[in-house]
């Protein structure tokens, strides 16, 4: 495994208090196998809000070398940074076109998701004043998020009034129940959309992302857009997730505390010690997008879900005590041997001891809002095989 980073930037990493390691080679073995699951469909990279708190540019650019030739952005802003990682690939911009917006979308050869009645009409204006240029349509089966309505968009495809320059290279929709695959709207939209992809003959199809893969061919279309599963997240509820851990979340322990049995830990007296124990403080808190809901104690959650968060340190996991707070988090190192842990060593908050999607289970989440939460404090570090 090479480290990747210079030598400044290892200093850094190295006395960092929250440090983030992304395994590069992870996440393109991830991208890859959700392209073999994909059969005869191609397969995009989703890179949306920072490619999922990864890095947008570290990220990008591993995908694109992997062999990644469609990408999609929720921004404007996000295609122009990824552009300079994926020099001939297709950029899609979920968010679509705005005025304003336009020269930044021909600059930087980005495609528009066109998603409602005012955004398609502003487009056609667009092609009246600067001539053809590719687009994709987001039609509604379902979701009632985005999307052009589902009868307008197969009007849309029969109308010859429509203007010759009004060309879509891709129509899509999206899944709203992919993640529960007993769930019988996957079917009814399944069957919605293949009446959309009919009206638009010859043009691409895409209505699944990583959840979507994993429902079999029949809802692969042309395109799948994988998101979540590149960066080793659950895609599907209760099944096992295959995808290999990318992303790994550690803090320093600033202190190890010893209090008597009797007292408590933190705000709001939410844990009372029954007895003797050592405490670590550690140098992350909500502010850093370690929840304060997966707190053990003194949080509503606790109600429902009994349990809060656990961290991993010399070789054990090591429950959270009383309330997080918003830079710092109490880990209850009691079972652990009396020296196996000083000040300076590191908690793994999430990683490939501690998985993404249980944190979340913990904070009444899902592993999508921990991984794009992560802050600004926590120092990169990213790492690939030798090949």
């Amino acid at each position: 495994m090479t480290d990747l980073t210079d030598d400044y930037e290892d200093d850094r990493f190295g006395s960092a208090g929250l440090r983030l390691t992304v395994d590069l080679t992870a996440m393109t073995d991830n991208w890859k196998d959700l392209a073999r699951r994909s059969g005869k469909a191609r397969t995009a990279a989703v890179v949306k809000a920072d490619a999922y708190g990864t890095g947008i540019e570290d990220a990008g650019e591993a995908l694109y070398l992997a062999g990644a030739r469609d990408f999609f952005v929720a921004t404007v802003d996000e295609g122009v940074t990824l552009r300079l990682y994926a020099p001939d690939a297709r950029i899609f911009v979920l968010c679509g076109i705005w005025p304003g917006t336009e020269r930044r979308f021909f600059e930087n050869d980005l495609v528009p998701v066109i998603s409602s009645e005012e955004q398609l009409a502003f487009w056609m204006a667009v092609l009246a004043d600067y001539g053809d240029y590719p687009c994709a349509l987001h039609v509604d089966t379902g979701f009632n998020r985005l999307g052009i309505d589902m009868d307008e968009a197969v009007a849309l495809a029969d109308d010859v009034s429509r203007p010759a320059s009004f060309a879509p290279v891709l129509v899509m929709s999206h899944l709203a129940c992919g993640d529960d695959h007993s769930s019988p709207m996957n079917r009814q939209q399944l069957e919605s959309f293949r009446r959309v992809s009919a009206a638009y003959e010859g043009i691409d199809s895409s209505l699944s992302a990583s959840a979507g893969i994993f429902l079999g061919s029949d809802y692969h279309f042309d395109l799948t857009r994988p998101g979540i599963s590149i960066y080793g997240g659950e895609a599907v509820s209760g099944l096992a997730n295959p995808m290999r851990p990318v992303v790994t979340a550690e803090a320093r322990v600033i202190q190890v505390r010893t209090v008597k049995a009797g007292q408590s830990v933190s705000y709001g007296r939410a844990m009372q010690l029954t007895r003797d124990s050592r405490l670590a403080v550690v140098s992350a808190g909500y502010a850093d997008g370690y929840m304060r809901s997966q707190s053990s104690g003194g949080v509503p959650l606790r109600q429902i879900l009994p349990q809060g968060g656990h961290g991993f340190i010399a070789g054990r996991r090591v429950p959270v005590a009383g309330r997080i707070t918003m830079d710092l988090t109490i880990f209850d190192i009691t079972d652990l041997p009396d020296n196996a842990i000083t000040a300076g060593d590191y908690v793994e908050l999430f990683g490939s001891n501690v998985a993404v999607d249980e944190v979340a289970r913990s904070a009444g989440t899902i592993g999508y809002e921990i991984l794009t939460s992560m802050g600004l404090r926590h120092e990169r570090r990213y790492i690939a095989e030798e090949e």
